[in-house]
């Protein structure tokens, strides 16, 4: 007597219904939907937060302690960091820690440099190159906290 069930090969996919054979052990990716509004919504949101406030000329406000300004710098972009890593990590769940932690890096340092230098054109605002030193601080800082401390679940 034949199962209805039939046995699937756990790299074969059932080609009824064009889906994956999800066997035990096996990774299965989040759906768009998570991955938009879960991962990659929060990196978005920060970015344009950062954008949108460095549009502005600076408020003319006594500092609470000297160099205030670099500990911004330094926790806005440790928290981008932290969030672009939690998102690489979702989207690319087989790329290496050192692979995830240098790209988090980058993307992070890079989008720093490209504040700075709309900050440049901003009145009253200037592009400065210890804000550039304090946010790729935070970006290590940022990326290595999530990916240390928030270890892949097996």
């Amino acid at each position: 007597m034949k199962s209805s069930s039939r046995a699937l090969h756990p790299d074969k996919k059932d080609h009824k219904k064009n889906i994956p054979n999800s066997g035990r052990g096996s990774i299965a990716p989040a759906s768009p939907l998570h991955l938009n509004l879960g991962y990659r919504l929060p990196v978005l949101a920060f970015c344009i937060f950062i954008f949108w406030q460095s549009s502005f000329p600076s408020l003319n406000s006594q500092p609470l302690f000297p160099h205030d300004d670099k500990l911004m710098h330094l926790g806005a972009y440790a928290l981008l960091a932290f969030l672009a890593a939690r998102n690489l990590k979702q989207e690319k769940p087989f790329f290496s820690q050192t692979k995830l932690r240098v790209l988090t890096i980058l993307f992070a340092a890079l989008y720093g440099l490209s504040d700075e230098f709309h900050q440049a054109f901003v009145p009253s605002r200037v592009a400065s190159g210890w804000d550039f030193a304090a946010d790729v601080l935070g970006s290590i800082l940022g990326a290595c906290f999530y990916l240390d401390f928030f270890p892949r679940k097996k």
